[in-house]
């Protein structure tokens, strides 16, 4: 059986919130080579778990679940977010560090 690894996903380019990462995906590892498709060229591959991908509410519960079906997993733990707190008018102050570009 193939390792299944556990973790929440980070934030995409395309997102500004932070509300779909508060779930926790168990996904698994590639277990088999992958070679082009003859026909088409493709990307292919006789691993079908690389597709799946399972949702939990949390991280005990997806340990739970790898237990229960005797999975070999990893969880990777998020790294702690340090926000910068940012205001529009830092832009405009006397002792501002760099350079005025507008």
């Amino acid at each position: 059986m193939s390792k299944a690894r556990i973790y929440q996903p980070a934030k995409t380019a395309m997102q500004s919130g932070r509300n779909k990462m508060k779930k926790w995906v168990l996904d698994f590892a590639r277990s088999s080579r992958v070679g082009p498709e003859p026909l088409m060229g493709w990307q292919s591959s006789a691993d079908t778990m690389r597709q799946v991908k399972l949702y939990f509410d949390s991280a005990d519960d997806a340990v739970a679940y790898a237990e229960k079906h005797a999975l070999d997993y990893v969880v990777n733990t998020p790294q702690k977010r340090s926000p910068k707190p940012k205001a529009y008018a830092d832009n405009f102050a006397y002792d501002r560090s760099g350079s005025w570009t507008h």
